[in-house]
């Protein structure tokens, strides 16, 4: 073989190697880089960008893609302890020309977190309508979609501000009221009557804690490596005490049955999307909602647990879209694809 052809090999084995082992160190080392980064890469080629705007001293981080139009546009609130970038999933499956705004929720992310705040359901409602005032996204009524606490949030703002919404798509909420417990919601009382706030099953510390949290809210059982488990925990504990401070508001008496106390105020077309394996929140919440909300119609989904977001974002997806369009009396094929 030339010379030259083997000191070209040379160079190019040399050139792939640096990317390579920096990736690998990065893997090993320092996972939640890597985190941040794949979420950086998703934002980037869905076309999301990132935009920050202040409600006097108080700053809303979020992402969008697309422009106010003929149809409505979307917000999307995420869920507790998560942030916009959960969304991502189910974005890559929406159509290009829908306008879609993800924000980060208060004390999340980007957003501004202060040991004022009220981080009550009605406070977050009232940050978020802030947000929305900032944004003028309530120019035309919009479409709003929440999951978990988000979907709590979300049906409060639906029946606190009736105006700004068109219509309303709640992805296994919280904040219901039900007759029996589940078992998740009986440890989370037995935790609360021993002040054990330190072992919340939704705020875990350890790679062993973040692995449980993910079977407790997904049917489906992803095989994560230990780095990457060690990854999403690094990114999250520094805002444990948050998340604590937070879990807390919201399951008190004050929150925890706000959108219970409120269903019978949403007047919009309501949609809602639950999994039927939901072991964080049960599934029958969506006939309570179904019984509550005179325009609603509910979808549930088989094999499917609380992270449906996560677990089937074509679906969703899907189901959004089709929603949008009987809502509005739009052509599917025409108006969203």
């Amino acid at each position: 073989m030339d010379l030259d052809v083997v000191n070209m090999f040379v160079i190019a084995g040399g050139t792939l190697a640096i990317p390579i082992l920096a990736f690998v160190a990065s893997f090993l080392l320092w996972p939640s880089a890597l985190i941040r980064i794949y979420y950086w890469y998703w934002r980037r080629a869905l076309g999301m960008q990132v935009r920050y705007v202040r409600h006097e001293d108080y700053q809303f981080c979020y992402s969008f893609r697309g422009r106010p139009g003929n149809k409505p546009s979307i917000l999307m609130l995420h869920g507790f302890s998560a942030h916009k970038d959960m969304w991502l999933s189910v974005v890559k499956f929406l159509p290009k020309n829908l306008h879609l705004v993800c924000v980060d929720m208060p004390g999340h992310e980007g957003t501004t977190r202060s040991s004022l705040d009220d981080l009550s359901i009605d406070g977050q409602a009232k940050r978020i309508h802030q947000f929305v005032e900032c944004l003028k996204l309530n120019k035309k009524p919009f479409h709003l979609i929440g999951t978990s606490m988000g979907g709590h949030v979300a049906g409060v703002y639906a029946a606190y501000y009736p105006s700004d919404v068109c219509s309303l798509s709640l992805v296994c909420p919280a904040g219901l009221q039900y007759s029996t417990d589940n078992q998740f919601v009986q440890r989370l009382k037995e935790l609360q009557e021993s002040a054990a706030v330190e072992k919340i099953p939704l705020i875990p510390s350890t790679p062993e804690e973040m692995s449980e949290m993910l079977q407790l809210c997904s049917y489906v059982r992803f095989k994560v490596p230990q780095q990457i488990l060690q990854g999403l925990v690094d990114v999250r504990i520094p805002h444990n005490n948050f998340y604590r401070k937070l879990f807390l508001e919201i399951v008190s008496e004050k929150s925890r049955y706000s959108l219970h106390q409120n269903m019978d105020k949403i007047k919009v077309p309501t949609q809602i999307i639950w999994g039927k394996q939901d072991q964080v929140l049960d599934v029958s919440g969506a006939d309570m909602l179904a019984k509550s909300i005179a325009n609603c119609q509910v979808e549930l989904l088989e094999n499917c647990g609380h992270s449906v977001v996560m677990e089937r974002p074509r679906k969703t997806a899907k189901l959004i879209v089709d929603f949008l369009a009987s809502a509005h009396n739009t052509d599917n094929d025409k108006k969203l694809d």
